[in-house]
């Protein structure tokens, strides 16, 4: 049985993730992470945008995953979707190219045009 204190530790960081979940952000991001998507290199995405949000301090942005798109010839595959701008779903992603996606696109609002797979 675990001591109280450790109980109410827990308590708080599920308490803390919830919160996250449900938080109003100005930028969501889902990383693609089925079997196809880690295979080209997604957990190295994922590390790279949450590397870069917390270097810059952001607290309005939110990361997330998924499984399998469907699109698995572009992976790794990243859907950013920033309030108040149509949803676009960037392919082919790797580390250098979430640097220029975080500057332009989640700070700048500008999306780069030449890695985008879909928009809405």
């Amino acid at each position: 049985m675990k001591k109280l204190e450790e109980l109410r530790k827990i308590r708080e960081k599920a308490q803390q993730n919830m919160a996250l979940r449900n938080a109003d952000h100005r930028v969501k991001i889902v990383v693609s992470m089925g079997t196809s998507g880690i295979a080209m290199g997604a957990r190295q995405v994922m590390k790279a945008f949450l590397e870069a949000i917390q270097a810059k301090g952001l607290t309005d942005v939110v990361v997330t995953q998924t499984g399998e798109k469907g699109i698995s010839s572009m992976e790794p595959v990243v859907d950013v979707y920033v309030k108040d701008m149509p949803q676009v779903t960037y392919g082919y992603m790797n580390p250098e190219k979430v640097a220029e996606v975080m500057e332009k696109h989640i700070i700048g609002g500008e999306v780069v045009a030449e890695y985008v797979a879909a928009a809405e």
